[in-house]
């Protein structure tokens, strides 16, 4: 009796892609599959059947077993982007979504699914044309509240706005937190328009646009070849940490608060740049308390400061506002946004080291290695950063001058509109695109 062979992908893209199953790199597999959108489904589900078993993803490995024998189905095909947008593959979902949905024109359960596959991969101009094109059968809440989110997203004010105008109010009050923050979004954009260009490549009004944040210095490499203003990997210094607080003092001047105090957060980070915060403000520093008012939470980075303390309870702590309140990150992490949006960031960056921190050096076989974190007390650290140099780098010379009148201006023109509603994640890194190192 002859043993059959299993079956293997003919198409060259996704024979990688076994190979590197071969190989046991199951992500290697995904990263080769991330290149082959246009590949046969059936052989795609092939691969990603093998590689869900390999994960232990039997959910997955299911749903792509079934695309293999139909797939030609509509339900087998959403019941396969589901999997893949569950497991965190969306990119897998979207051609098998468009395929159900070309199957299955009426079906509101696979254009959301394929909205949110669209969403996940930051494809908003996608994902608002394929609501657009299915108008006639979209329900306010959500679809037609989809529409306006990704309209924005994509940076098309003007369909956002048109379709903003048609949403009644939501019959269940679940949707009105997301109602008030899709008017606080509009409102920001009435705002920073007569100020700012809201282009493709204009960084802080689209930051600010989104999720109300104030973004303070831009990048000074690589603007025109694909970072736009965002930092990949960063080594920080204290130069860039005293910049960036004194940027925030000017923010605070323009926008006409007068906070009383620096409220620390517990995370070494944040303590350190938190002290030298009230040195350069002139304010007492004090512990962080969440009903405290009038007061400047600093952050050195949200991801970290979240990662160590509580938390969920930091986390629904800073969500909420306390008036006068400001949170005021200095490095924020464009790849992957914080829980809690800033109202004040120094700069966006996709790694970042801080100055005291396990940064890389040159060794002595003149190698790079991992240093050792800068170990002294934190009231130390933080006078270096008072007494360092806020000059900004000349960069490469690509990067659009950014003076801090420029700042000050926008912040003057929003400051109505600034420090609204609450302080919701904001997950898309915008209209305004970056490169980023997967």
């Amino acid at each position: 009796m002859f043993s059959r062979k299993p079956r293997r992908p003919k198409s060259p893209e996704l024979l990688k892609a076994w190979e590197s199953l071969d190989a046991g790199d199951v992500p290697g597999a995904l990263r080769q599959l991330r290149q082959a959108p246009d590949a046969p489904l059936a052989e795609v589900a092939l691969v990603v059947a093998r590689a869900a078993e390999a994960a232990g993803f039997d959910d997955l490995r299911q749903a792509a077993t079934a695309v293999t024998a139909q797939p030609d189905q509509a339900q087998t095909l959403y019941g396969f982007g589901y999997a893949c947008v569950e497991r965190g593959v969306s990119y897998l979902a979207v051609p098998a979504l468009r395929e159900a949905l070309r199957l299955a024109q009426d079906s509101p359960a696979v254009l959301r699914e394929l909205v949110s596959a669209y969403e996940d991969e930051e494809r908003h101009r996608e994902a608002a044309d394929v609501l657009a094109a299915h108008e006639s059968g979209l329900a306010a809440w959500p679809d037609r509240y989809l529409l306006v989110f990704n309209a924005v997203l994509a940076g098309d004010l003007e369909l956002a706005r048109r379709h903003h105008a048609l949403l009644p109010d939501p019959d269940d009050d679940m949707w009105l937190p997301a109602r008030e923050r899709q008017n606080l979004v509009l409102e920001r954009a009435a705002a920073a328009g007569p100020a700012s260009p809201l282009d493709r490549a204009d960084l802080r009004g689209w930051q600010y646009v989104t999720g109300g944040t104030v973004l303070g210095t831009l990048s000074p490499y690589g603007f025109d070849a694909g970072m736009t203003g965002r930092f990949a990997y960063l080594q920080d210094t204290h130069d860039n940490c005293l910049r960036g607080l004194l940027r925030l003092k000017a923010v605070l001047a323009a926008a006409g608060l007068r906070p009383r105090s620096v409220s620390l957060l517990p995370d070494r980070d944040s303590r350190i740049l938190g002290l030298a915060a009230a040195e350069v403000l002139g304010l007492p520093a004090e512990h962080f308390d969440p009903e405290r008012e009038d007061t400047v939470v600093i952050a050195y980075d949200l991801n970290e400061t979240l990662e160590v303390s509580r938390g969920p309870v930091v986390i629904g702590q800073l969500v909420g506002r306390t008036p006068g309140q400001v949170l005021h990150e200095h490095a924020s992490c464009w790849t992957d946004t914080p829980a809690v949006a800033p109202d004040s960031v120094a700069l966006l960056h996709q790694t970042v080291v801080a100055p005291w921190g396990a940064g890389l050096r040159q060794g002595a076989d003149g190698g790079v290695e991992r240093g050792e974190p800068d170990g002294r007390p934190e009231a130390e650290i933080a006078a270096e950063i008072v007494a360092a140099d806020p000059t900004p780098d000349e960069g490469d010379g690509q990067t659009p001058a950014d003076p801090v009148e420029r700042l000050t201006d926008f912040v003057a023109a929003v400051r109505g509109t600034w420090l609204h509603g609450d302080r919701a994640r904001v997950k898309s890194s915008g209209p305004v695109p970056s490169s980023r190192f997967l």
